[in-house]
This record gives structure tokens, C-alpha cells and sequence, in this order.
């Protein structure tokens, strides 16, 4: 019979010193074992070193993303600021609207003075302050309200082309310009060298028209070019007439018959330039006789028009029969009339 080993109670010390031990080991799971002991020990002395909480260190790095975030959006104009109107400078570029309507003006004042401004205008930033891009409607009302700061998205100093682009494309989505319009800027931006063109000009500001509505648009830049100096009310030209306009005027010698009939007449009303440009139409367009009614075609021809001083206009018409004068002025004495008839008739008899 084996003699069984008696057990007897461990010391109160050799305990103590087994507790000790286990405590000093991590527990089982614990223990890291991929990390490298010296990542371990410059991991626990940065900890150490930074007394910030760890949940500051992350409100810090959200802030630092939300920085950079700002950063980029105003870079790409996409944050909207609060600038001083007199900081502003509205011909920064030349303007595609010329007037703009009591009605649509109203309606704009109307609404800002219920909700103020909703919608921002653009501009770049310039050495002065800022440069009106677009908004210009808003910006005068605002200016006429006697606001002294708007809402503004500050666009990154693009190349011309596309600061005129943004600007045509905001006036089409927000209120269409008129045909007179959409040709006079094409012809402002090719004059400050923005383009090389009227045509380059059309073709990139207008590219989402069609191709005969961009022909119109040419045309009508071309009657810019030929009368904008003289017209009282471009805007209120209709297509209709401007086509017809450009039709008649595409000859030099057409195109001074048509100024001289023009300026001859009143035009203190959108009324008064429509029925003088009627008129011109009329006494620009040659007259020729209808073939099919028999009779040759008629020979007559318009001589080129003398403007005096006075503002009197003298035309001249020779046909097959003879020659014609006309001369228009307001008040021509009966016999200044007198004179002429006689020196004609004296030309004559010395021909």
C-alpha cells in the first residue's frame, strides 16, 4: 500500500508573492504580440508626452478636415461671403444687359424688400476690391435699397472667356436677353480681346444654340456694328426687323442711305424709331420692277446721300428717264426751293 503525501497550507508569504506575480502579467489576449516592442514603447511615450484627452485629439482632427474642406470650396467659389457694395466694381467687364424693364425692376425690389437677398451675385477678387462678374440686376436694386454689403460667391480669376460666359449664361436662365444683346457683347468682348473673332466670339458663348440661331446672333452683331452708335432703343428691335435691318445695310453705300434716312426722323420713342426705321427700310430697299407684269427691269440707281450741316439730307435717284433729288429738311424757305430749281435748270441748259 502506497503511503499518500500529506498536503500542508502554503505560507502567508509565498502567497503574497504568487499575487505580486499575476498581477504584473497582462492577461491572457491581451498581450500584443504583433507589435514590436520598441513601436510599444514610443507608442506608450507619446501617449505620456500629449496630455490631451483622446476625445479633444479627434474633435482636432474633425476641425482640421472641416478646414481643409472650407479651403477647397472657397478656392472653387463655392462659399458664399459678405462683402461691401462700394468694394464692387460694375464695369470689371462690359455688360451683356443694356436695360432692363420697369416690370421685371418692380418685381425685383418688391421681393427684396419682403425677403432680402436669396440668391448671391459673383465677382473676382482685383487689386482694388472685387470684380462684378454676374448679378448686376441684383446688385443696383440692392445699391437703389441703400444696402451697403450683399451676399457674394467670389470666383477664382478665370480666364475672360469664362467669366463672359457665366455671365451670358446666368442673364439666359434668369431673364433672356434680346437678340441686340446676345450680338452686342460678342462684339464688345471680341473689341477688348477677349476673343479673336465676332464669329470665335458667338460660337463660345453662345455654343449651346443652334447653329441658325448663332448665324442670327452674328447678324445682329453686325447691325451693332453698323448702327449701334445711332440707335435710341436697340432692345426693342424685333427679330424680324434686325434680320431685315442687316439684310438692307450689308452694302457701305446702302448702309449710309439707311443712316441718313434714320437720323433724319424724331425717335424720342420706342414708337418714333420703329416707324423711322420702317421708313428707311423702305427708301433703302431698290426698287425693281416686276418681271412678270411685262417691262424690263428697271434701271434705276440710288447715288450715295449728302448730309449738310444743318442736318438736311439730299438723295439722289438716276433712272432711265432722268435723275431725281429730294432734299429733306424741317423748314426749307420757299425760296431756297426757288434757287435750286432755277440753278438745276441753268445746269441743264449748260449740259
Amino acid at each position: 500500500m502506497a503511503k499518500r503525501r500529506r498536503l500542508t497550507a502554503p505560507d502567508p508569504k509565498a502567497l503574497e508573492e504568487l499575487e505580486t506575480g499575476f498581477a504584473a502579467k497582462p492577461p491572457i489576449g491581451l498581450e500584443t504580440k504583433a507589435m514590436a516592442p520598441i513601436a510599444k514603447v514610443a507608442g506608450e511615450a507619446a501617449a505620456l508626452a500629449d496630455p490631451t484627452p483622446p476625445e479633444s485629439r479627434a474633435a482636432a482632427l474633425s476641425d482640421q478636415a472641416d478646414a481643409e474642406r472650407y479651403r477647397r470650396a472657397a478656392a472653387q467659389g463655392l462659399v458664399i461671403e459678405d462683402i461691401e457694395i462700394s468694394l464692387i466694381n460694375v464695369d470689371h467687364i462690359q455688360r451683356d444687359r443694356i436695360t432692363d424693364t420697369e416690370e421685371a425692376r418692380s418685381e425685383l425690389l418688391a421681393s427684396l424688400r419682403a425677403n432680402g437677398q436669396r440668391t448671391p451675385i459673383e465677382v473676382v477678387k482685383t487689386e482694388e476690391g472685387y470684380g462684378l462678374i454676374s448679378g448686376w440686376r441684383r446688385l443696383s436694386a440692392m445699391i437703389d435699397l441703400d444696402y451697403t454689403h450683399i451676399n457674394a460667391l467670389i470666383r477664382a480669376d478665370e480666364d475672360r472667356p469664362e467669366i463672359y460666359l457665366n455671365m451670358i449664361e446666368e442673364n439666359e436662365i434668369r431673364a433672356s436677353l434680346s437678340h441686340y444683346e446676345r450680338g452686342r457683347i460678342a462684339v464688345l468682348a471680341t473689341t477688348q480681346g477677349v476673343f479673336t473673332s465676332i464669329e470665335g466670339a458667338v460660337n463660345h458663348l453662345f455654343a449651346a444654340a443652334s447653329k441658325a440661331k448663332r448665324s442670327k446672333i452674328r447678324k445682329f452683331a453686325f447691325l451693332h456694328e453698323a448702327l449701334g452708335d445711332l440707335l435710341e432703343f436697340p432692345t426693342a428691335l424685333t427679330e424680324k426687323t434686325g434680320l431685315a435691318i442687316a439684310a438692307a445695310v450689308d452694302e457701305k453705300s446702302n448702309l449710309n442711305r439707311f443712316r441718313a434716312t434714320l437720323s433724319y426722323y424724331d425717335r424720342r420713342t420706342e414708337a418714333e424709331e420703329a416707324s423711322a426705321i420702317k421708313k428707311a427700310l423702305i427708301e433703302t430697299k431698290p426698287k425693281v420692277a416686276d418681271a412678270s407684269k411685262g417691262g424690263r427691269p428697271s434701271t434705276r440707281k440710288s447715288l450715295p446721300n449728302r448730309t449738310a450741316k444743318t442736318g438736311g439730307i439730299v438723295t439722289a435717284v438716276v433712272t432711265e428717264q432722268g435723275f431725281a433729288v429730294e432734299v429733306k429738311h424741317r423748314e426749307v424757305p420757299q425760296y431756297l426751293v426757288e434757287a435750286v430749281q432755277r440753278e438745276i435748270a441753268r445746269m441743264l441748259d449748260e449740259a
